[in-house]
């Protein structure tokens, strides 16, 4: 997907409109640098103002995404290719979050070992100073264990092993299941069986 080529053409749409970059701004309700943003390749529009843009600058979705108006002769081959870069690009995005989830988990971990492993150690007096070292990388450190959970539940899908069914579980789902790694024993949504559950990037 060319960001530069559809920022040249939401540009262009735009000041077809004859419209400034704040005014679709303020029709959009979000900043005119969000614009100058899109019309410059630097990022693309969030799925949720996607129609609201389309609607104004007078194109549909499948043209945004070509940076293009697509002619009906090939209208089914630009959405196939635009829906499978969107594929694409959510499993990338998918798999820098995995990534992060290692991260938040493994600096979770130190924050909580650190104060233990010194309070343990170190000749501290007095004893409730001690203690309160000891506990006091407990509420960091949950938290960040639980934006790590957070970031494995929402990055790609569970596989059941009994009806191959993919999914994106609940967050208590994901609390209440024993794991190894990145597999989980939860109960599919679709066949209602427990199992051992496979993270996988794609649906397909």
């Amino acid at each position: 997907m060319d960001q530069i080529k559809i920022g040249k053409f939401i540009a262009g749409c735009r000041k077809k409109k004859n419209l400034t970059q704040m005014q679709l701004a303020e029709k959009l309700n979000i900043t005119d640098r969000a614009v100058s943003k899109w019309e410059t390749g630097k990022a693309l529009p969030d799925s949720s103002i996607m129609l609201a843009l389309c609607e104004i600058l007078g194109i549909t979705v499948n043209d945004l995404l070509s940076g293009e108006i697509v002619t009906m002769d090939h209208y089914n081959k630009e959405l196939e290719n635009n829906l499978l870069e969107m594929i694409k690009q959510k499993e990338a995005s998918d798999k820098r979050l995995l990534m992060l989830e290692w991260v938040v988990g493994g600096l979770s971990l130190i924050i909580l070992m650190a104060p233990i492993i010194c309070g343990a150690l170190l000749p501290i007096e007095p004893e409730w100073v001690r203690i309160v070292i000891v506990f006091s990388g407990f509420i960091p450190a949950l938290i960040g264990f639980h934006f790590a959970i957070k970031i494995e539940q929402t990055a790609g899908y569970y596989e059941c092993s009994h009806c191959k069914h993919k999914y994106v579980p609940k967050i208590q789902a994901m609390y209440a299941a024993p794991h190894m790694g990145r597999t989980r024993y939860m109960r599919c949504p679709e066949c209602g069986k427990k199992s051992w559950q496979k993270k996988v990037l794609s649906k397909d």
